[in-house]
């Protein structure tokens, strides 16, 4: 008796996991592109109106990971690096 109440835990817990499994995953990608998208768009409004003061942050693998991860402080943070290191 024991054991069936076992293995009916046990299935009825991998038949969760493989029911849910695919929604975590397809959730956890498409929030990461939300993300991206939306530190490229910040990265390219502050090339955008930023290009008046000489300010530009190119688009490459780094700058879109620094600004998708942290955001906008992330591309305050990159500005900030442009104006006062590299100029």
């Amino acid at each position: 008796m024991q054991t069936i109440i076992i293995l009916a835990a046990i299935g009825i817990t991998l038949i969760i996991f493989f029911i849910r499994a695919p929604t975590l995953i397809t959730r956890f990608i498409g929030q990461g592109a939300i993300r991206v998208t939306i530190g490229i768009l910040f990265l390219f409004f502050v090339n955008v109106f930023g290009g008046s003061i000489g300010l530009h942050i190119p688009i490459n693998i780094f700058t879109v990971l620094i600004s998708s991860v942290l955001g906008l402080f992330g591309v305050i943070s990159l500005a900030c690096i442009h104006l006062f290191l590299l100029m």
